[in-house]
């Protein structure tokens, strides 16, 4: 309960600003929530468990929603998209990276389990957080985006 009152206070939000709300997804206690308007982004990466290589997603603020608009991994694996949707391109990084981009998915409830053998973690700016220290291993986390 500290940790999330100092994060309340450290990011300066309040109920009347927009925020990107986390909670638990299965009794609704608020683990955190992030100063974060139209246009923003933030992003989630988790180690595959098959090929052990980072799988990043990226998501916008668009029109008061959650929208996935980019993934990023090394590797192919169990649930890595191997085929572009209508609209999405893959590119390559300069790190071997493979990026696909045009996603353009709203994710209305979107909720991830996060990670017993390895962590999740959120980037949100500058800063990074462990989803585990955050929520604890196998929490499912509700992600919402409120306007205030």
């Amino acid at each position: 309960m500290i940790f999330i009152t100092a994060a309340v206070f450290l990011f300066g939000c309040t109920q009347d600003s927009p925020q990107l709300l986390l909670s638990n997804a299965e009794d609704g206690e608020v683990y955190a929530t992030y100063p974060l308007g139209e246009g923003d982004s933030f992003a989630v990466e988790f180690i595959h468990s098959v090929n052990k290589s980072p799988v990043r997603d990226v998501y916008t603020i668009h029109d008061g929603a959650i929208w996935n608009e980019e993934c990023i991994y090394y590797g192919f694996g169990a649930g890595v998209e191997t085929e572009l949707g209508e609209g999405e391109t893959l590119s390559y990084g300069e790190h071997g990276e493979m990026v696909i981009s045009g996603i353009h998915k709203p994710m209305d409830d979107m909720v991830l389990v996060v990670g017993t053998v390895s962590d999740h973690t959120l980037y949100l700016g500058e800063e990074t957080i462990s989803l585990r220290d955050l929520c604890g291993r196998n929490s499912k986390v509700l992600f919402q985006y409120k306007e205030g």
